[in-house]
């Protein structure tokens, strides 16, 4: 069976989504997520984009060892420069060049002759050879660029020195059909093709890219890129998830295999939810939450009798457990250390302190502690910095009544260490409980969206709020969890407020970002 490697684009393409901005530690949590996920190569960001880019991709290149960290660069020499200074710790570090080479992009984008782009591109690819040992170059919009010409500048490249050429659907344009037929003509009129690996990208804005992927494999690409849940631009990514599961199943049509570790898919498109604020639909496929679940009694009757009738995907595959239901309130630190290696995570022993007695907290309220509630607490954990500053939740208290308003009484511990309270009304409850918040934080807020959850089932479950919003011009988003909605709400409130200090800090985050020559 032929093997095909991974290239996943959460931490860049990812998180591109309109919405999602990730910090540093949220970066590496998800960094190390993929690498327990067993992917091949990791884009961790575009380094030249912003300050804050290059350190998130630096600090993975530094403690990532069994990927190859890679950061995207324009056809520019000091994109490539930033993107070496960034990954040149990296235990296998490439770099990933992109240049466009559609008839559209060439005019009007970047105003130059198919001559003057051929020669850029053979002459950036050279360039970056002198301190990358693999380089992966992207002809961006592939898909709606000349065949003839495609041939022309990838021989061109491959002889400068790139290891890798990528084909991007940049657009979400192209079929199934089309697409493999390009993947084919490219593998049958370059003359040293045979030399590189063959990348696949696409995007899902006609709901083909995973589609198109495989429709690539089956005609010579032996890499293919995507995202956890498909996020990205637009439409999104191909679905790593989705991909893997279908060559997976469906071995006996794809003889191809990957490196991926199932098990680990479940984990990883819950991190990659949680932490960019963007929900996993219900029905998605494989990870969904109805993606197991049969409402019909036919299909139930069948399941019940033969998993198989209606079940072409076991649950167990992609990590999801029947019941994992695994501590409880007299659980010591001891079985708690363990759980948490168990789950993947590595604390120091202030953070595993921090993560115990919230763990504590929660048995006094919960019977039994599931491995979903534990995921919650050790994310939440290892995502905040101490080094900022930040404003934090005293306590509050609402009032609601069917004939009453609202209001809602707050009291924060502001950033000088001060503490404020005050009072607000609201049409409903988690209105009033804004408003206050609001009044109180003195910075210019607007919340432009709002999305509450349940983690795992049952009255007891943990609730999970997400916000998004602009603080001062910056867009962030926050999330919070508690048994209580109310509270839960708030400290997602709160929590996306102090990311905009994180943001904010020159030390942390300062944005300085890229300018086209």
């Amino acid at each position: 069976m032929a093997h095909v490697n991974i290239f996943d684009t959460t931490l860049r393409d990812g998180e591109q989504s309109p919405g999602v901005n990730l910090n540093q530690l949220e970066k590496l949590e998800i960094a190390k997520q993929l690498e327990r996920l067993g992917i091949d190569v990791m884009e961790a960001g575009f380094p030249a984009s912003s300050q804050g880019d290059f350190e998130g991709v630096r600090q993975i290149a530094r403690q990532i060892k069994n990927v190859s960290v890679t950061g995207l660069a324009r056809a520019k020499k000091s994109d490539i420069d930033t993107a070496w200074e960034a990954l040149k710790e990296g235990a296998d570090p490439r770099l990933h060049v992109f240049l466009a080479t559609s008839p559209i992009h060439m005019t009007y984008k970047l105003k130059k002759t198919p001559e003057q782009v051929i020669q850029l591109a053979e002459d950036m690819v050279r360039y970056s050879r002198q301190n990358f040992p693999k380089v992966e170059w992207s002809a961006e919009d592939a898909s709606r660029s000349d065949l003839d010409f495609l041939v022309k500048i990838i021989e061109k490249v491959i002889a400068a020195g790139a290891s890798v050429i990528n084909l991007p659907d940049t657009v979400g344009y192209t079929t199934p059909a089309e697409y493999g037929k390009m993947f084919k003509y490219i593998k049958e009129n370059v003359r040293n093709i045979d030399n590189v690996t063959l990348s696949a990208h696409c995007h899902d804005d006609l709901g083909m890219a995973v589609a198109n992927t495989i429709a690539a494999i089956e005609n010579g690409a032996t890499q293919v890129e995507g995202t956890i849940n498909g996020i990205g631009e637009r439409a999104g990514n191909a679905a790593l998830e989705e991909l893997a599961v279908a060559l997976t199943i469906r071995k006996d049509f794809y003889p191809y295999t990957t490196n991926l570790v199932l098990k680990e898919v479940k984990r990883t498109s819950d991190l990659v939810s949680n932490l960019t604020g963007m929900a996993v639909p219900r029905n998605k496929a494989v990870v969904g939450q109805n993606a197991f679940a049969h409402e019909s009694g036919i299909h139930q009757d069948g399941v019940l009798k033969n998993a198989s009738t209606y079940e072409i995907i076991t649950p167990e595959l992609v990590g999801v457990q029947s019941n994992n239901l695994v501590m409880g309130k007299h659980s010591g630190k001891h079985a708690f250390s363990d759980k948490i290696k168990q789950l993947g995570y590595e604390l120091s022993e202030d953070k595993l302190k921090e993560a115990f007695t919230a763990f504590k907290r929660l048995t006094d309220r919960k019977k039994e502690v599931t491995d979903d509630d534990l995921f919650t607490i050790l994310t939440e954990i290892q995502t905040h910095s101490d080094d900022v500053k930040k404003y934090k939740l005293d306590a509050f208290q609402v009032q609601y009544g069917s004939s009453n308003l609202p209001t809602a009484t707050v009291a924060l511990i502001a950033p000088d260490g001060s503490k404020v309270e005050t009072a607000a009304t609201g049409q409903g409850s988690v209105e009033a409980l804004y408003n206050t918040l609001d009044n109180i934080i003195e910075e210019t807020i607007h919340l432009t969206d709002y999305h509450l959850s349940s983690i795992g089932r049952g009255r007891d479950a943990l609730a999970q709020a997400n916000v998004k919003m602009t603080v001062n011009g910056i867009s962030v988003s926050g999330r919070g969890s508690s048994q209580d909605v109310l509270e839960a709400s708030a400290k997602a409130f709160i929590n996306a407020v102090n990311r905009a200090f994180y943001h904010r800090d020159p030390i942390k985050d300062k944005v300085v970002q890229a300018q086209s020559n």
